[in-house]
């Protein structure tokens, strides 16, 4: 995990539509707009005036050109059906290439990519369901991992997104 942490768990989930990562640093944030041509930056984390990571982000954000949305989940709680709805709508409406980041690139930013590549790019259940896999860092243990409530939410969003498990 810090590996991935330390390499910013930069990862591309739609070429040209949308990434994930860690939270970028501001030296980051300038890479990855240039270099991906982004339009839009999705924080999950949500707004945090006067921290810096939020700050620099804010700051990059604008000198870049980017629209940045601010857009609050919790990795450690189920994820609420009117919730991903309004994400739905969000992400379908956001102007792409689109970024979208929590602190460590794994949890949240492994649903909102599962509910991207599923309700947006069309993806097959199982393929979108990779992004939430260990390999971006995400470790969904019943019982032995709080962050398992973003399996759940996505196993509960299923049946509202019409997927038939």
């Amino acid at each position: 995990m810090g590996a991935l942490q330390l390499t910013g768990n930069f990862h591309t989930v739609v070429p040209g539509k949308l990434y994930r990562s860690a939270q970028p640093s501001a030296g980051n944030l300038e890479v990855y707009a240039k270099q991906y041509g982004l339009k839009t930056l999705i924080n999950l984390r949500g707004a945090a005036p006067g921290a810096r990571w939020y700050e620099d982000e804010k700051r990059v954000a604008k000198a870049m050109g980017l629209t940045m949305i601010d857009f609050q989940m919790s990795a450690s709680h189920e994820f609420e059906v009117s919730r991903a709805k309004e994400l739905v709508a969000l992400l379908k409406s956001a102007q792409t290439p689109i970024l979208i980041h929590c602190k460590a690139g794994a949890d949240r930013s492994g649903l909102v990519s599962v509910i991207y590549a599923s309700q947006v790019a069309g993806m097959d259940e199982e393929d979108a369901e990779r992004q939430l896999w260990p390999i971006y860092g995400h470790l969904g243990i019943p019982v032995l991992s709080s962050t398992y409530a973003m399996d759940k939410s996505w196993e509960a969003l299923e049946p509202v997104f019409g997927i038939k498990s």
